[in-house]
């Protein structure tokens, strides 16, 4: 499928569009990969790890319209990765956070539409289903654009999804990088906001081997969900650091004790897959939704959940222990 493309990424000098770029040059031959993001040296350090030909990197903001416009005259598939993630910083710092998440995702589908890129996928984050803060709300309006966009293509081939996923193991700012620079500073403890808190937990990889085959999947207005695993954050703790005391701190501004990937509230629109769920839209597009989303571009067949289902972190049936969670940060250390 990406053989011969011109694939863009936006916020791609990011951890994700780090293992992406890996991923596509080590499985396919693209004709061009874009790296749109704003900071030069990050972008720097990028094209020192990747000096391929086909590699190309442009400085801009998704803020700015004309140069997302600029970048993607005759790009194929889009990823859309820019983001202000921070929940604190997010909390503090609304207006900024606003302006990059929902301002930047309006920009980004304007142009693809006038670009007429073939297919978008829009990065998500659990903190969009019922979120209680800003970086929550303004990730779920950036979700409701990029759902509702197929309502704008006409005669065109564009379509846009969605990817929700909750944290990925080892990204920059995260909690175990954070927990990890503690331990080989020889701290006396490790803080806990809260020892009830649980997290949805996915490695690098496996997030873009899920993006790389929903571009597959998709028919468009498609948000979708990985089956993944759980934790709890003692347990991540004892992973890390054996023995070593925990200081609860309390929560974070913003933050929640679980997550939510599929909220009760939209089980009428949820189809479970193998290994995935599927959130069909919740409007109707231009012309009638002619697609049955229980069947899919790989040929896969799911079925509808049942009323009130919830994907809930705190009460997934898949929760990984102490040595399963050493065990799966080091697979994902390696990757």
């Amino acid at each position: 499928m990406f053989n011969d493309s011109v694939i863009l990424i936006t916020g791609g000098t990011g951890s994700f569009g780090r293992q992406y770029v890996r991923t596509l040059l080590q499985r396919y031959t693209p004709k061009k990969i874009i790296i749109f993001s704003r900071d030069e040296l990050k972008q720097y350090e990028m094209q020192q790890e990747f000096p391929q030909d086909c590699m190309r990197f442009f400085i801009g903001d998704v803020r700015d319209r004309e140069r997302l416009l600029m970048a993607m005259r005759g790009v194929d598939y889009v990823i859309h990765a820019a983001a202000l993630k921070q929940v604190p910083a997010a909390e503090y710092n609304p207006m900024e956070c606003i302006k990059t998440n929902v301002h930047g995702a309006e920009n980004v589908i304007q142009a693809a539409l006038e670009c007429n890129v073939r297919r978008v996928i829009a990065l998500s984050t659990d903190k969009a289903a019922n979120p209680i803060n800003l970086y929550g709300a303004t990730k779920l309006c950036s979700d409701k654009l990029f759902v509702a966009a197929n309502n704008l293509v006409g005669d065109r081939l564009t379509r846009f999804a969605v990817v929700r996923y909750g944290n990925v193991v080892g990204s920059r700012g995260s909690v175990v990088p954070f927990f990890a620079g503690l331990v080989k500073k020889k701290a006396e403890n490790l803080p806990i906001t809260d020892p009830r808190m649980t997290r949805f937990w996915i490695s690098l990889q496996q997030g873009v081997d899920f993006v790389l085959k929903n571009f597959e999947r998709m028919s468009g207005g498609e948000v979708f969900v990985p089956k993944i695993p759980s934790i709890r954050i003692t347990d991540l703790a004892e992973a890390m650091a054996p023995g070593m005391p925990i200081n609860i701190i309390g929560i974070r501004p913003g933050e929640k004790l679980h997550e939510v990937m599929c909220p009760h509230d939209d089980s009428h629109l949820t189809i479970e897959f193998a290994d995935h769920y599927v959130i069909k839209p919740t409007i109707i597009f231009w012309g009638g939704n002619g697609h049955d989303y229980t069947k899919n571009g790989l040929g896969e067949t799911g079925c509808p959940v049942e009323q009130g289902f919830e994907y809930h972190s705190g009460t997934n049936p898949h929760f990984l222990d102490v040595e399963e969670i050493r065990a799966f940060n080091q697979y994902a250390e390696t990757e």
